[in-house]
């Protein structure tokens, strides 16, 4: 019968699923003989302990307090040792071998410098003490083979500063939390009784939350250096394990570590890998972790009772057992709302992308410890270093101290060149030991930082932000009463924001640029944020359209919500008649839903304060009109095509970067008759024509002897790409777009 039962498992027509069903019960009857066996081994040494006159052992004892006599324990049998009653409460084994095993197989092996101490039921494993004068630091080893960091910060002398690790001295561009947290939460700290005199709860929770690299990890450490109390930090990821229960486990002995040295602080970073709302989550532990993480936070300000065991409110401490629990993110709206609520992370902190004032901040945070050469301007810094956060100026930094010592290297290795030692050339310069007062002489000029800043790439970038365009208005060429309307709209109001505040101006307009094809709608808007000093974000339409359902309505709202990090910002679409249509028409589905999204984010002051908006189209007339009112898209613009003269500013800004002949007029190219209707990128495609055409004559006579100076381009060359170059822009066209603009400006 066996074997017909095995060879119905190994029957090619069995399903797969009974199969891999039956290897999991012949493993599981596998590993519960086995514990059996391990079990009997057990008993049975116990029993030879015992009747050789070991001693009691903790198991025999309990057997004794539940009157189990000695000779009753002699005379049981093996099958009455196995029993439920005599086994797992008599002789339960302290060693767990399936437990065992895969704690085993998931920890890997552990070094062999622990100490294991065991304290009753459970294990903790104390790794690497670190003694400090002024400072303790220890990492605890909680359940699942993680570390936990503990910094205990009560010893800190502050006022001589001895003391590990950042104050809110050390933190520039955010002087407006720091008071804050100064009057809310550190004066508590020191004065306990202040906060239950005036009825108040202690802050619970803070959850800070801004882009990566914003400070988010150092502002919490400079709290709890500020405060003087235990600091436990640890990233989210550390206390999620595989095994069930396990991750519910870390947290509680995360908040019980902290409960014993109370007052403390928990800093849990990245919080959003366990703390995702349950609405979204499919896993059950998932769910049981945000649960158990609800229930500890709601129990770390609770009050316990004094040493003397009195009951009575009097009798009470003036500072509870109190656990601030401080959450870092860079993904707010993944966390659920339940543990956004007060009483829990009752205090939100939004640490954005600095402005310019607050990189001169930080900046000058940062160089204190640096040694400066000359002259140096950290407003000039902070201004082309626009989008940069707190860690890329502080990679700004670190490589500018990389030139200057490469160039202080250079100048050594020149010197000892010219030496020699006991009469043979010195070749290997990098394994020269040179005197400290030589190496003292250089320091980091202003040039460095500015060669630095082409080479550090800022966090935004790597996030879908563009840079700072290096476009100015001069760049453009012409175009001065679109100008004025963006230096009214968009500059002055970037620029002065708190004027503006104090008049009331909440609503940032939406601008709408429409004309001919290469009339110059994209370079006036990087124009705008290079003059405006704003972030940048370049979309092209077509980009956010998905074939799957709800992705292009989710990379708007991504969008939207990314721009608002790093606000002051401009949104840039292009194309953007790709994306608003007029709803109504067959085919439309997925269009109509995005550009519903998109009215949604564009309406509401509050959730677009700080960025503005600018589309760019070659085709008005298909876009929906609600996107066309105020609020929204209500500034439409026409871009129209150069007049004569400024065909010339255009051919002249053009001319910057290229080896023109001085004796070439470009005014007067421009405004020559055969350039008429030509666009922004027909002018482009000619100075290209004639830089091409220079290139081919020195191409032709470089064996030939010539009076004159090569490399130039001259006015012959702009006749002979004139030749070749017609207006991409045709009469009747114009007279379309002058049409849509009378229609406008009409409405």
């Amino acid at each position: 019968m066996g074997d017909h039962t095995n060879e119905e498992y190994d029957d090619e027509r069995t399903p797969p699923r009974r199969k891999r069903a039956k290897k999991v019960e012949d493993a599981e009857e596998k590993l519960r003989l086995i514990e059996e066996k391990h079990i009997r081994k057990r008993t049975a040494r116990i029993n030879d302990d015992f009747e050789n006159g070991a001693g009691w052992t903790s198991s025999t004892a309990s057997t004794a307090s539940n009157g189990t006599s000695e000779s009753e324990s002699d005379n049981l049998s093996e099958e009455d040792i196995l029993t439920k009653d005599t086994v797992y409460e008599d002789f339960e084994p302290k060693f767990d071998l399936m437990k065992s095993m895969l704690k085993s197989k998931k920890m890997g092996k552990e070094g062999d410098n622990r100490d294991v101490v065991t304290n009753m039921d459970k294990e903790v494993n104390l790794m690497n003490k670190r003694r400090k004068t002024g400072n303790e630091s220890e990492l605890v080893k909680i359940r699942g083979g993680n570390c936990l960091t503990m910094i205990n910060n009560k010893n800190n002398d502050i006022k001589n500063n001895n003391i590990d690790g950042p104050l809110f001295k050390d933190l520039g561009g955010m002087s407006k939390v720091l008071e804050e947290l100064k009057y809310d939460l550190i004066v508590p700290f020191y004065n306990p009784c202040m906060p239950r005199n005036f009825g108040v709860k202690p802050m619970s929770g803070i959850l800070l939350h801004g882009p990566p690299g914003c400070g988010k990890t150092k502002l919490a450490n400079a709290i709890a250096n500020e405060a003087g109390v235990p600091f436990y930090k640890i990233c989210a990821t550390e206390l999620v394990s595989g095994i069930s229960g396990t991750s519910e486990e870390n947290i509680r002995e995360l908040f019980s570590q902290a409960h014993k040295t109370a007052p403390s602080i928990v800093f849990i970073d990245e919080i959003d890998a366990i703390a995702t709302k349950r609405d979204i989550s499919n896993r059950v532990m998932e769910q049981r972790i945000v649960l158990q993480l609800m229930s500890c936070m709601d129990e770390s300000s609770r009050i316990v009772k004094s040493i003397n065991g009195s009951g009575t409110a009097e009798n009470y401490d003036c500072m509870p057992s109190y656990v601030l629990v401080i959450g870092a993110t860079n993904r707010p709206d993944s966390i659920d709302p339940a543990l956004r609520r007060p009483g829990r992370f009752d205090r939100e902190i939004y640490i954005g992308v600095p402005n310019e004032s607050a990189r001169v901040d930080i900046l000058s945070v940062i160089v204190q410890n640096s040694k400066i050469e000359g002259a140096f301007d950290l407003l000039k810094i902070a201004k082309f270093t626009a989008g940069f956060v707190g860690a890329d100026l502080e990679a700004l930094a670190n490589k500018a101290g990389y030139l200057a010592m490469n160039r202080s290297t250079c100048r050594l290795r020149s010197e000892v060149s010219t030496k020699s030692v006991e009469g043979e050339h010195v070749e290997e310069w990098w394994r020269q030991c040179w005197p400290p007062e030589e190496i003292k002489k250089s320091g980091i000029t202003m040039a460095d930082f500015e060669e630095a800043a082409k080479m550090v790439q800022p966090s935004l970038t790597r996030e879908g932000f563009s840079t700072i365009p290096n476009v100015k208005w001069e760049d453009v060429g012409g175009l001065q009463l679109l100008r004025d309307v963006f230096e009214q709209e968009i500059i002055c109001r970037i620029k002065h924001a708190e004027d503006c505040e104090e008049y009331g101006l909440d609503l940032e307009p939406g601008i709408l640029l429409y004309g001919p094809p290469g009339c110059g709608k994209t370079l006036i808007a990087k124009a705008v944020a290079s003059e405006a000093g704003a972030n940048f974000i370049y979309i092209k339409g077509p980009e956010l359209l998905s074939k799957y359902v709800g992705e292009s309505e989710l990379a708007v709202r991504t969008l939207f919500r990314r721009a608002r990090t790093c606000a002051p910002c401009i949104l840039f679409f292009d194309e953007v008649d790709t994306l608003t249509t007029r709803r109504g028409q067959e085919g439309g589905g997925v269009v109509e839903q995005l550009l519903g999204q998109l009215l949604i984010e564009l309406d509401g002051a509050d959730q677009r304060k700080g960025v503005y908006v600018i589309g760019a189209t070659n085709r008005p007339e298909v876009m929906d009109n609600a996107l066309l009112r105020p609020g929204r898209f209500g500034i439409p613009l026409y871009v129209p095509l150069p007049s004569p003269y400024e065909r010339g500013l255009i051919l002249t800004a053009l001319g910057r970067k290229k080896r023109i002949d001085a004796n070439v007029d470009l005014v007067a190219i421009g405004s020559d008759s055969a350039c008429k209707n030509f666009s922004g990128a027909d002018l482009s495609a000619l100075m290209n024509g004639a830089a091409m055409a220079a290139l081919r004559d020195k191409w032709n006579s470089r064996n030939e002897i010539s009076d004159a100076a090569p490399g130039t381009i001259k006015e012959i060359h702009f006749k002979q790409a004139l030749e070749k170059i017609s207006p991409s822009v045709s009469d009747a066209q114009i007279r379309c777009y002058e049409l849509l603009s009378k229609s406008f400006k009409a409405a």
